[in-house]
């Protein structure tokens, strides 16, 4: 009887404590969950509190324009109002609103601001690509993050947006939310606006498109770079068929209409003539918001373009890429710095009117021994010597065995002699002994901004880097080691010539003890004096480092004289191999045409 007491004590003593437990759990659950909507509750506030001024930002009417300005004074190009008539969906044929709507936001007429539907199943379909595939903004939302917000993506960007798109909502009807889309949207080549998109790709005005062009302006909302008829006038075909077949299946056109304006030509804009330094003046461009703001004045930007500089190094690339088109060389970037960081030249691919993607400021290529800078730098911080020595032999890591160029293998060889020599084995071992983490740390401290994926391929450049990227890190080691800040624009003035900015000078940082900057300046002499860049030999001081990637895709030279920095890069938007083209052939002898040319 005792125990049976006993028993039913420790049981109701467990029943008891299981409450508690389950009571305190309950409470700790609720107490989170208040604390999580206060903190949200006070971030969307904070949000609303610091949105732009709404009135300053509607009253505009007109995209003002920007001037782009050589060194000299000179005119590069001007963006803006040449073509930023202002346009309303009434003068316009009623297939080219339906067209944006069909691709951008199927249900504009019935949302409220933010598409749920689209929400959930742009989600979805990111979860299950496990990447960012889809995106669910409303045309509502572009419009406000056009209209009042900056390009830069973060989490109180879009709770802006969102505020911003029910406001829009509230205020204006959907035609008008329509008409603010249709003269603010980016449509490539700094057009803004559909207007200035007509006129730009096909020579008239908004109110005379064709179903087919129509067709092609809405296809090009999904990148504009990539699908404009300038660009590549196949992909813009491509692009107007699946806005067509959309426009088709939602009842948009009748079957009779899509098939008349799949027959119908685009009109070959590939004739237009541009003028030098037209990347540069893309770039350049679309920085100006984030130095001065929106804005309803015409404004003009001085840069620091080398006019003379750039057209000699628009025609040496373009030459030496036909030259070499036998070797399957079909494109090439290059960019100039000086030692003060300015862009003296920029080409960004070897014909803007065919492309106006930048590759000298957007593409991601592999930069092959080009990368392994950072790898013999970060040995010399660790207090390794030029002429320390390391092996040069067969390695096996997991099921990777790198090999070097022409499978040569030298046994233990200095530091400098496997630099000069772009070994990838002695790289490899050396690597392995350093550690990736302070590679990358040493790379992305020089001016590396992309990600640098942690694996022993890394050492011999097999993660993707942007050619500006390069050129900025190389010139931390020609200025002896401080920071390199790599720049555009000088200032931006008004029309009355009011100074709007004007830029300061950079503090000097060191990042690079200045021995080590030296040793390694003299590592990179040595493989353009007795390595694999004599093709980039002037008779004076030059430093360098040549780089291939796998198969041939990719071809670099990154180097300086006493005055310049340049990184060049010649390939194919394909990714497709070249025929034996290595970073000390074809970039390595443009570098040097340049340089000889230069003043």
């Amino acid at each position: 009887m005792v125990q049976k007491t006993k028993t039913r004590k420790r049981t109701k003593t467990r029943k008891t404590k299981k409450k508690t437990l389950k009571r305190f759990f309950v409470k700790a659950v609720f107490w989170c969950l208040c604390f999580f909507f206060v903190v949200l509750g006070a971030f969307v506030f904070y949000c609303y509190e610091t949105l732009p001024d709404i009135d300053v930002a509607l009253s505009k009417t007109r995209q003002p324009s920007t001037t782009i300005i050589a060194e000299n004074g000179n005119e590069i190009h001007t963006f803006g109002n040449s073509f930023a008539e202002v346009i309303y969906l009434k003068d316009l044929p009623s297939y080219v609103p339906e067209a944006i709507i069909d691709v951008e936001d199927r249900r504009f007429f019935s949302h409220f601001g933010f598409d749920v539907i689209g929400f959930v199943r742009a989600m979805a379909t990111n979860v299950f690509k496990r990447r960012y595939a889809q995106g669910a903004s409303t045309i509502t939302q572009q419009v406000a993050k056009n209209l009042f917000l900056t390009p830069k993506k973060n989490l109180k960007r879009k709770v802006q947006e969102l505020l911003l798109a029910f406001w829009l909502e509230k205020k204006f009807s959907k035609e008008q939310i329509l008409t603010l889309y249709l003269n603010r949207v980016y449509l490539g080549a700094g057009t803004y606006g559909i207007e200035a998109a007509s006129n730009r790709y096909f020579g008239k005005s908004s109110r005379d498109l064709s179903l087919k062009e129509a067709a092609v302006l809405a296809g090009m909302l999904k990148a504009p770079s990539r699908y404009n008829p300038i660009y590549s006038k196949q992909n813009a075909l491509n692009r107007a068929k699946v806005v067509l077949n959309l426009m088709l299946n939602h009842g948009s056109i009748s079957e009779t209409e899509f098939k008349k304006a799949e027959k119908e030509p685009l009109v070959d804009i590939t004739q237009y003539k541009v003028a030098g330094g037209r990347h540069f003046a893309d770039m350049v461009y679309a920085e100006v918001n984030a130095y001065i703001g929106e804005r309803d004045e015409d404004v003009y930007v001085s840069t620091t373009l080398d006019q003379d500089l750039q057209q000699k190094a628009e025609w040496i690339l373009k030459d030496m890429v036909r030259a070499n088109a036998k070797n399957n060389v079909s494109e090439g970037a290059l960019i100039i710095l000086d030692y003060g960081g300015a862009i003296k030249a920029m080409v960004g691919g070897v014909d803007y009117s065919k492309s106006q993607f930048n590759r000298a400021d957007q593409a991601l290529r592999q930069p092959g021994s080009a990368f392994k800078t950072f790898v013999y730098l970060t040995a010399l911080e660790k207090g390794f010597e030029p002429f320390d020595t390391i092996s040069d032999t067969p390695i096996a890591i997991g099921s990777w065995h790198p090999e070097n160029y022409g499978k040569k293998y030298y046994g233990d060889v200095t530091l400098d002699f496997a630099f000069s020599n772009s070994l990838n084995l002695a790289t490899v071992h050396l690597a392995q002994k350093l550690g990736l983490g302070d590679v990358v740390r040493n790379a992305k401290r020089m001016g590396i901004t992309t990600t640098l994926k942690k694996n022993p391929a890394l050492s011999l450049g097999a993660s993707e880097v942007k050619l500006i990227d390069m050129a900025t890190a190389y010139l931390s080691i020609a200025n002896g080691g401080f920071a390199a800040f790599v720049y555009a624009i000088d200032g931006i003035y008004s029309k009355d010539g009011r100074e709007l900015y004007g830029r300061a000078e950079d503090s000097a940082i060191r990042i690079i003890k200045k021995d080590v900057a030296a040793k390694m300046t003299k590592m990179l002499e040595n493989v353009v004096a007795f390595g694999t860049g004599k093709n980039a030999q002037t008779g004076e001081f030059v430093a360098g480092k040549t780089g291939t990637s796998q198969d041939f895709r990719d071809a670099w030279f990154v180097g300086f004289t006493k005055k310049y920095v340049v990184a060049v890069w010649v390939g194919n938007d394909d990714n497709s191999p070249m025929k034996n083209v290595t970073g000390g052939t074809v970039p390595a002898q443009i570098f040097k045409k340049i340089m000889l040319s230069a003043p």
